[in-house]
């Protein structure tokens, strides 16, 4: 058992803080583990806390899982959405999207394998769950692009599932290769790259 989890031992918490800590706990037994490996044990102890405990706040060990896809697919789109908005420069909107993706990959607290690299995806509830945080980030950036270029909202998906994609599958390779070369060069490089394609367009020349 932890040190953390011994120091749970016996303490009351609110119920929001006590949700809080058996997500935090459950992320670690599940990223280290993976999903099947995984178990309600692991979690109560990591979190210091008994198995009756665990069960009021969460029925099963899906649930748990579910509650943490929620919690960082919606911490995911929000970092998007929010570099996309915090200038109106456009060509410093692709790169701030990059760089929330890959911000987000290269988390210390490895929430972007639950994400994007989870042993579960067979499952429908989790499927639906990935599909949805990836749809948001998708939606961010399409939302930015029919309005700045005049596109209609095929067109423009398509180009924001092209960035998206870009820069989730670049930002994992990246991350597999230990940050061979530093973060902020990456980012610049598949902005770069996604930049030069959208500028073609008119419309959505450098501000």
């Amino acid at each position: 058992m932890t040190e953390t989890a011994q120091s749970n031992r016996g303490v009351r918490l609110p119920r929001d803080a006590r949700r809080a800590q058996l997500l935090e706990a459950a992320q670690q037994v599940f990223v280290h583990n993976g999903y099947h490996a995984a178990a309600m044990d692991d979690i109560a102890e990591q979190a210091g806390v008994s198995k009756p405990v665990l069960y009021q706040h969460f029925p099963g060990k899906l649930d748990l899982y579910l509650a943490l896809l929620d919690k960082h697919g919606t911490e995911l789109v929000h970092r998007v959405r929010t570099a996309i908005e915090s200038t109106p420069s456009n060509k410093q909107r692709v790169r701030a999207a990059v760089g929330a993706l890959y911000a987000f990959v290269d988390g210390k607290d490895q929430a972007y394998r639950l994400v994007f690299e989870s042993d579960l995806r067979g499952e429908p509830a989790v499927e639906k769950a990935v599909e949805g945080a990836v749809d948001g980030c998708i939606d961010a950036v399409a939302d930015a692009v029919t309005a700045d270029a005049g596109l209609d909202q095929e067109r423009a998906r398509l180009l924001a599932v092209g960035l998206v994609g870009l820069s989730q599958v670049t930002a994992r390779y990246w991350l597999d290769a230990e940050h061979s070369i530093p973060r902020d060069e990456a980012v610049g490089l598949m902005s770069t790259l996604a930049w030069k394609g959208l500028a073609g367009f008119p419309l959505l020349q450098s501000s």
